[in-house]
């Protein structure tokens, strides 16, 4: 078995970046850096191009809800030195979180942040397509928030049933109106009408 990729020192790190680009880091620990919000971008840029790192992949990243803030994690990693980087980002408005998007470096990061943003609600800005991955528009809040569950105003976690279970009342819009008509119109080849028991009706 090949050597798992090393993780390297985030001091080390911090060190060079802050040489690179001076008062861009926050502070850090054996694990990770930690950079400015508002240059992030920079920041993941510096760390790809750079020959010393070469953090050409994005293995993931991941939202943390701190409650009062939130942490932006990005998991960078190089193929030909088999070592791997740990950047974060504090976002201190916890209402509208919101940070510059990694896509102008990593075009892996088109579904992640998509992801960060469906389940955590923090918004990504310059991202090409930001728009929910997994619930559809309309679905009240972010399930993996912490205060998720008291999100008031009369709005509930979930729906009775799946929108467009009944065509003829309809709980949310998922997709065009005009796909919709269609599909409605022409079914598809092959398919059948569900049976009564299947939509919960009685047999007379």
């Amino acid at each position: 078995m090949p050597k798992g990729p090393t993780q390297l020192d985030g001091h080390l790190v911090a060190e060079r970046l802050g040489q690179a680009l001076p008062g861009i880091v926050q502070r850090s620990t054996d694990e990770w850096v930690e950079v400015r919000p508002e240059r992030l971008q920079e920041a993941l840029r510096w760390l790809h191009d750079s020959e010393e790192f070469d953090a050409a992949q994005l293995s993931n990243c991941c939202g943390v809800d701190r409650h009062h803030h939130f942490e932006m994690v990005y998991h960078l990693q190089s193929l030909d030195l088999n070592h791997q980087i740990v950047v974060k980002a504090i976002v201190l408005d916890h209402d509208r979180p919101s940070l510059p998007s990694a896509y102008p470096v990593y075009k892996g990061a088109l579904l992640q942040e998509r992801e960060v943003y469906d389940l955590m609600g923090i918004e990504f800005e310059g991202h090409p397509d930001l728009r929910r991955i997994f619930l559809w528009d309309g679905f009240p809040g972010h399930p993996l928030r912490k205060d998720f569950l008291g999100i008031g105003a009369g709005l509930t976690s979930g729906l009775a049933r799946f929108p467009y279970e009944d065509k003829t009342d309809p709980d949310r819009i998922m997709n065009p109106p005009e796909s919709m008509r269609a599909a409605a119109q022409e079914p598809e080849a092959g398919s059948q009408e569900p049976s009564p028991e299947w939509r919960g009706e009685q047999h007379p």
